[in-house]
């Protein structure tokens, strides 16, 4: 190579040196826009310094949490730098970010929007103060993979809800939300997300069900536990469905239903829980099969054998209210408790019948009869139970059953074919129903009724014409007893008996019968519908002389229970007056019917009642006025509320018609029942029924210096699950939920055997049915009332627990509420209370002097103390509700039970409806299912 060549090579190399210097000094120059937005996130900080940012140039500079492809900024990483301020709005306009990383800061205002950021896959912007959410923030994110949002507050008290355009980040695998302040309900775009794994929705404000397009989605982690406010609610079949889950957290909300059957088929299910709901039914065995770490499940209504786990599972099914068969995992039900839980699973686990629990039907089930002698379930009567479902085949079971009614509820699919197996069977009645056919044949020794259900009682042109048929009996009968009559309706199918009725007890055999087509009873049928609209035109007639007379006579007031004499025809005669009106309306005689809760009662009727208001009825006073006791011409006793002339406001005008509103709208055996109202003049009366043992705080403060007897351990209880069942009732079991708000010792009245009834409904809401809570005017007692009632005004159903649980305190110590002869520390009796601890002797010493406190009196004493804790909560979402309360005091108290029929002696119409025979058994006071002994 000649000096020539080597002088030409030498200045390419020289060349090509230079263009690589000058590229890489000029790539190093990051894109001013991004130093510019960088800048003023960095003036934004309140302690910028912690950063060290250095020169103009965040690419070429290194700075510390930067990070840059060539000249464009691709990361902003200040994950956990305890850095304060405000983060600049226009972060989204670094245009090749990838990763932005401001997680644990101290960051407030505003969320900086990622709208538009085409190239970002995380967005870490939890664990700040951001108080704000921008418009859009969601929008154009087409390669986003992760976000989280978790403790920010986002918009307040108003919350914030998932806007649509979030669908448009189709790459989008984890999005975290825990703690945002959301509200509304769960979006159902988010289980059409294909690539959404992780779902954190905990510790927000959403409510209603899991959407239904979450049965289909590919998620493995969701959670949706702790709602604050209203709570999730509905069943659970929808997660039935997710078998790719690995973690599902849905505890403390309010879902129903039972544990998903599918449940099982989640192979990879590590942690499951469904802790402090409202489930219902059995735990599916399959789910030890599983490889669950973590299954909580307690403080739900769970029924059945505990199945039995390994011993790595942490596995948590304790809590007061659910009610496993027994106490050990891996021990069987007894067979009837094992069949009549499925029978309670065809209907869906209602619960109207929640306290179908424990090992023994027999210890106050619901509609559950036993024999005395063999400890056996002999009846099922569960009439108009608003039951839904089918009859379970495991009915068969019952080898002891005598009689089953059924009626009057919505059932559905077909009769089992086990009941006609069941020797002892006497009695069948599903009428008014939707079963359908075939019907079984039953042996003729047993009564069967299915009138009233559509798909059974169905004819066609083609159809046999149905018939009736008449035995006297008096053919093939072995009974030594003179034969009594048969008779049966059939739909003219084969084996389709409508009803059939044996007349008497104890015929046996066949029967010598005729069978009468049924057009031969047509012309007597109508017979019957004419001569009933004649008399339904002279009673029209009649009415209307006797209110164009206007003739005064004598009075007397007949209580609804009284059906001595012909008077007891008028039974269903309604007085129905308009409360602003003046009225003075009586039904034939005089006589004025308590049928209805809609009626008048005249003044003068209520001053002879009382004599006169005589100041020797006054059996209470309080700021609506005074309450006398009275009695009517029949005998019967009733306490009369006087208004004060002076109370006559707008205010108590209110809480005058409020009682009258709810109490014509709720029956409860522990409600004080309204009898009528009178207004006359300045005068305005409540008529109630008569309690004679007065208040519960005469019994219970001041121990017997008012006269009063005091309490012992058994009656508080059983008051205690009077009230409970009083107040479960108002807020879920009435046909609309209503919160007392004004619950206390003066407003618990007791009867003669001391079972109490909740009383005085002026300052009743009806509850709004989305279970959110409702702003209203502070009304109440000091002691009583919730703290965040108290404090903001805002009532639902949990402050009627929290007063529940402030009672239960009183019944427990003796104490009032407010006890101001008490250290200042100390005169709240919660906060008094509270402080205590169960298991210590100061404890002990708290217990009410007037209790006899032996070693098993202690132990429920203690449960009641923990209850009375829990009811009184800070949290209101925290509370039980009343249905809780009312199975925990139940496990003490035994429930009361009619006597059973005798199963050779006794008959009964069957047409009566479930009250109707309930009014003929003996009544019973509540005992208690345990025995108290040192």
């Amino acid at each position: 190579m000649n000096e020539r060549e080597r002088k030409r090579l030498l200045s390419i190399a020289l060349f090509v040196i230079a263009s690589i210097l000058h590229w890489k000094v000029v790539s190093s120059q990051t894109v001013p826009g991004d130093v510019q937005i960088l800048q003023r996130l960095l003036k934004g900080l309140k302690n910028s310094a912690t950063l060290n940012w250095a020169g103009n140039d965040p690419c070429g500079s290194n700075w510390s949490g930067i990070k840059c492809q060539g000249s464009f900024v691709t990361g902003i990483l200040l994950a956990g730098l305890n850095l304060q301020g405000m983060v600049t709005a226009d972060l989204n306009k670094i245009s090749a970010l990838q990763y932005l990383q401001l997680q644990d800061n101290g960051f407030t205002g505003s969320l900086p929007s990622i709208s538009g950021l085409k190239s970002l896959t995380e967005a870490d912007l939890n664990g700040n103060n951001f108080d704000s959410i921008p418009n859009g923030f969601f929008s154009d994110l087409p390669s986003v993979e992760r976000i989280y949002l978790d403790h920010n507050l986002l918009n307040g008290t108003s919350g914030w809800s998932l806007p649509p355009e979030i669908q448009q980040a189709t790459q989008l695998n984890t999005l975290s939300l825990f703690n945002t302040t959301l509200t509304g309900s769960i979006p159902g775009f988010l289980g059409n997300m294909p690539n959404l794994k992780n779902l954190n929705l905990a510790y927000n404000k959403l409510g209603g069900e899991i959407p239904l397009s979450f049965s289909s989605s590919n998620l493995v982690q969701f959670q949706a536990n702790n709602q604050q406010g209203p709570v999730l609610t509905g069943p659970l079949d929808v997660v039935g469905s997710m078998q790719s889950l690995q973690v599902l957290w849905l505890q403390v909300n309010m879902f129903t239903g039972s544990i998903p059957a599918g449940m099982v088929n989640a192979i990879s299910l590590k942690d499951f829980r469904l802790n402090d709901n409202r489930i219902v039914g059995p735990i599916p065995p399959g789910l030890t099969s599983l490889p669950l770490g973590n299954f909580t499940v307690q403080n739900n209504l769970l029924v059945g054998e505990i199945p039995k786990f390994e011993d790595s599972v942490n596995f948590r099914y304790e809590g007061y209210s659910n009610r496993f068969c027994q106490a050990t995992p891996g021990i069987p039900c007894a067979l009837e408790v094992a069949s009549l839980l499925a029978l309670l699973g065809g209907f869906n686990y209602p619960t109207q019948l929640s306290d179908w629990g424990g090992n023994d039907p027999c210890n106050g089930w619901s509609g559950i009869v036993c024999d005395k002698k063999t400890g056996k379930v002999s009846i099922i009567l569960l009439s108009s139970y608003q039951l839904n479902g089918t009859i379970s085949p495991a009915i068969g079971n019952l080898m002891s059953l005598t009689i089953l009614k059924l009626n009057g509820n919505h059932l559905t699919g077909t009769i089992p074919p086990e009941l006609t197996k069941l020797q002892l069977l006497k009695s069948v009645d599903l009428s008014s129903n939707n079963l359908s056919k075939p019907i079984p044949v039953f042996p003729p020794n047993i009564s069967l009724n299915v009138w009233g259900n559509p798909l059974i009682n169905t004819t066609s042109t083609s159809a046999p014409s149905p018939s009736l048929s008449i035995s006297d009996g008096s053919s093939g009968s072995t009974s030594t007893s003179a034969p009594g009559p048969s008779l049966s309706i059939s739909d003219g199918s084969s084996g389709s008996t409508l009803i059939h009725v044996n007349g008497s007890k104890t015929t046996k055999g066949l029967y010598r019968s005729s069978t009468i087509p049924v057009v031969f009873i047509v012309g007597p049928v109508l017979g019957v519908v004419a001569l009933l609209l004649l008399c339904g035109a002279f009673f029209f007639i009649h009415m209307k002389r006797r209110k164009n007379s206007r003739v005064q006579t004598p009075s007397r007031v007949v209580h609804p229970t009284d059906t001595a004499g012909a008077d007891a025809q008028i039974a269903n005669y309604n007085v129905v007056a308009d409360i602003n009106s003046r009225h003075s309306i009586g039904g034939p005689s005089g006589i004025y019917v308590f049928e209805s809760a809609e009626f008048i009662i005249p003044m003068h009727v209520l001053h002879k009642a009382t004599n006169s208001f005589s100041e020797t009825n006054i059996v209470g006073k309080g700021g609506f006025g005074v309450v006398y006791k009275g009695r009517l011409d029949d005998g019967t006793w009733i306490a009369v509320k006087r208004m004060k002339t002076g109370a006559v406001s707008s205010t108590g005008l209110r809480e005058f018609q409020a009682e009258i509103d709810v109490l014509r709208k709720v029956r409860h055996r522990h409600l004080v029942a309204i009898l009528g109202y009178c207004i006359e003049g300045t005068e305005k009366l409540l008529v109630y029924e008569y309690m004679p043992q007065g208040t519960l705080s005469q019994h219970l403060f001041d121990c017997g210096i008012n006269g009063k007897k005091p309490l012992s351990w058994k009656q508080r209880l059983s008051v205690a699950l009077d009230v409970a069942r009083g107040l479960e009732y108002l807020h879920g079991l009435a046909h609309q939920s209503f919160i007392h708000r004004d619950l206390k010792p003066s407003n618990i009245l007791l009867t003669d055997d001391f079972r109490a009834k909740v009383s005085d409904f002026g300052l009743v809401k009806m509850a709004p049915d989305n279970d959110y809570s409702m702003e209203t005017r502070v009304a109440g007692t000091f002691g009583y009332l919730a703290p965040e009632y108290a404090v903001t005004g805002r009532v639902t159903t949990k402050v009627d627990v929290y007063s529940f649980g402030v009672v239960l305190m009183e019944l427990i110590t003796g104490r009032r509420a407010l006890d101001v002869k008490q250290p200042e520390e100390s005169v709240p009796l919660v906060t008094w209370f509270r402080q205590l601890s169960v298991r210590t002797e100061t404890f002990q010493h708290s217990i009410d002097s007037c209790i006899d406190v032996t070693q098993g009196v202690l132990s429920s004493i203690c449960v009641s103390a923990e209850l009375a804790g829990h009811c009184t909560g800070s949290d209101p979402y925290q509370r039980p509700d009343m249905g809780y309360v009312v199975n925990v005091l139940s496990s003490f108290v035994e429930q009361w039970t009619p006597s059973e029929f005798d199963s050779e002696e006794e008959t009964f119409d069957l047409n009566l409806t479930l009250p109707q025979v309930m009014r003929g058994w003996p009544q019973a006071s509540d005992t208690f299912s345990r025995t108290f002994a040192d």
